[in-house]
């Protein structure tokens, strides 16, 4: 399986903080221990363990491009001092893309250890933790070697302990927690209030919309990875983020059932669970054109396929055109892709 480029989000309220935002960190107002006011700041791990923060860091070396836009939108761009799966061309908004291209590129996809360790940051923001389709990366630097190197270790919880969470994931609460935390330890929380608030403006529009559709009655929902492979497909299970995208959206994953977040199925599944409606997930290749000839190939895989072909979704063409990496990464733009879902879903409901 090829790794899975990750990308993030886009929030309705307009921003008060540029992209390069975040001013500088003189040390000034520091208390006589050097703790910075609004600290001490501690988060958790996928196990629980916990690491503080006295003051917000100053480099920040980001696992792939979902925790480098979160940044950009927290106002700490200027922060970041490396990344790992760099956004493509065209996968970040476009007010952060000038700056993205700044941001030293320590992996194409993920950040070998001892490049990560000699990178000279004081936080490694990780979304992979015990994701083993990600060629790897739960092999990285041990603890004691991020404490030697003097790098603090957190982890976008949405997606890095997906499959060690308990129950379906229905909502965008983890992708807020994480946003939320990011502006706790960076010392952008109201900022990342204003991105959550901007969030839960836009999904529970949705939610007004369809609340009078019956859960019995709303469509059901196949997520076509196209991009793990076609010989056998890879199913967007219940603790994934999809899930809840697709929930939030109001449709039925046909795969919601399936344990963890991701999960090798058989095409026979597929046809067995005949969803209304497919989306065709293709990971962003640079630009516009290049993406649209991708979901020609993904759509004309399905048409052709002996299995899929006759499929309701694929004979009456209800195949949406939107890339995995907004679906199946949480950021603040998870919301816009609960809203075009639905917009597809229920257009005269759900307006764009």
């Amino acid at each position: 399986m090829r790794p899975r480029v990750l990308c993030g989000v886009l929030a309705a309220v307009a921003l008060s903080v540029t992209a390069c935002g975040g001013g500088g960190d003189d040390g000034a107002g520091d208390t006589a221990d050097g703790t910075r006011p609004g600290f001490p700041v501690t988060v958790s791990d996928c196990e629980g363990k916990k690491t503080t923060f006295h003051r917000p860091p100053e480099k920040i070396v980001t696992s792939n491009a979902s925790g480098l836009e979160m940044l950009f939108w927290l106002g700490v761009g200027d922060k970041v001092v490396g990344t790992g799966f760099p956004p493509g061309e065209g996968t970040l908004p476009a007010r952060f893309a000038d700056r993205a291209e700044e941001v030293p590129v320590l992996g194409r996809t993920v950040i070998a250890k001892e490049r990560l360790l000699g990178s000279g940051a004081d936080l490694y923001v990780d979304a992979f933790s015990s994701m083993k389709n990600m060629g790897g990366a739960a092999e990285g630097p041990r603890a004691e070697e991020f404490q030697a190197a003097g790098i603090k270790h957190v982890y976008l919880r949405s997606t890095a302990c997906a499959g060690r969470s308990t129950g379906k994931r229905e909502d965008l609460s983890g992708v807020e927690e994480d946003i939320t935390e990011l502006g706790r330890l960076t010392g952008t929380s109201e900022r990342a209030a204003e991105l959550v608030s901007g969030m839960r403006k836009k999904t529970g529009a949705v939610r007004s919309a369809i609340a009078g559709v019956p859960a019995s009655e709303r469509p059901t929902y196949f997520f076509f990875d196209y991009d793990a492979g076609t010989k056998q497909p890879l199913a967007v299970c219940g603790r994934q983020v999809a899930n809840a995208v697709i929930t939030m959206a109001g449709a039925r994953n046909v795969f919601a059932g399936c344990d963890g977040d991701f999960k090798p199925v058989g095409w026979e599944d597929v046809v067995a669970a005949n969803p209304d409606w497919i989306q065709l997930g293709v990971r962003n290749r640079g630009s516009e054109r290049a993406n649209e000839e991708a979901f020609d190939e993904a759509a004309d895989f399905l048409r052709g396929h002996p299995a899929t072909k006759g499929l309701t979704a694929v004979r009456e063409g209800r195949l949406l055109r939107i890339g995995s990496e907004r679906t199946t990464i949480g950021g603040v733009r998870s919301a816009d892709t609960v809203r075009e879902i639905a917009h597809a879903l229920y257009p005269d409901r759900v307006k764009r």
